[in-house]
């Protein structure tokens, strides 16, 4: 019995990257109840490998076959061991030639290189997922991916924008000193690519924004959206999966507003209000904590 709770718990610990509470929650946007849980770890390698996704214009299709895969090979954890050389949130080997040992831990080349790989597979958006992924990853457990298929549905959903104000987390602000908007620029960047900022005209401490508590005081950023609330949404979700480690206190889009540290993790109405919530599409605005 001893043994078993002891499997148990590891067991929880990997699913959950090993951080207690998930923290973490994506339900559907199909009033169907699916939901799943996870924790912020987790959260910011999703996030990164669905923004590397879109940010090359493939579909979700290709968003949720990279995430069922890396849920399967890792548990959305950029491990540093595996069966034989496997690295990362893939299990990407250095040995077969998907790069530097340094190169795979990198959550945006690990994703990137599987994408580079998937779209080589002709019609992949049309073969059964676990095909799809087996046929990039020649793994020794080619149907173990299905098995993920409704939680990176879900992620996908959320995360490619196509499902609003459906990812959630906790939000736990770190002891490291704000330093403005500038990591925040940086992660963006890196997943989605430079042209997320340029020319797009990203504006750091605007005045009008609703979501800034002290004005233009370097804490606001501000990115427009071309009123595309799909890709509003791609960068709200962004957002609050990175908030922990990029210690944001707010995210607000569409009318709609996630702080950090409610208990509930949901998105509020602004003073916007819900009537006016699809009018008011035309920029995300993401706020540093103090």
């Amino acid at each position: 019995m001893v043994l078993l709770a002891v499997a148990g718990y590891l067991v929880v610990q990997y699913v959950t990257g090993g951080a207690g509470a998930p923290g973490c929650k994506v339900v559907s946007g199909d009033d169907d109840s699916a939901t799943y849980e996870f924790s912020p770890e987790q959260a910011v390698n999703a996030a990164t490998i669905a923004a590397v996704g879109t940010g090359r214009d493939l579909p979700e299709r290709a968003v949720t076959i990279a995430l069922a895969t890396a849920i399967q090979e890792s548990a959305l954890r950029n491990i540093e061991h595996g069966d034989r050389d496997s690295l990362g949130l893939f299990q990407q080997r250095p040995s077969q030639g998907w790069g530097t040992e340094k190169e795979i831990m990198d959550p945006t080349y690990a994703a990137g290189i599987f994408y580079d790989h998937l779209v080589k597979v002709e019609d992949y958006t049309k073969l059964p997922l676990t095909v799809a992924a087996q046929r990039v990853q020649r793994s020794g457990y080619p149907d173990a991916y299905a098995k993920h298929e409704p939680d990176a549905a879900l992620l996908a959903a959320a995360l490619t924008g196509r499902s609003a104000a459906t990812l959630t987390c906790e939000g736990r602000p770190g002891t490291t000193p704000v330093t403005g908007t500038d990591p925040v620029r940086t992660a963006l960047a890196r997943d989605f690519g430079r042209d997320v900022l340029e020319p797009a005209g990203a504006v750091v401490g605007d005045k009008a924004s609703a979501s800034a508590s002290a004005g233009s005081d370097g804490r606001t950023l501000t990115l427009p959206v071309a009123e595309e609330p799909r890709r509003g949404w791609q960068l709200a979700h962004w957002a609050v999966a990175n908030a922990s480690a990029l210690r944001l206190e707010r995210v607000s889009y569409a009318g709609r507003e996630w702080t950090a540290g409610n208990t509930d993790s949901q998105w509020r109405p602004t003073g916007t209000g819900a009537a006016g919530a699809e009018k008011d599409t035309g920029s995300v605005r993401i706020v540093t904590a103090h």
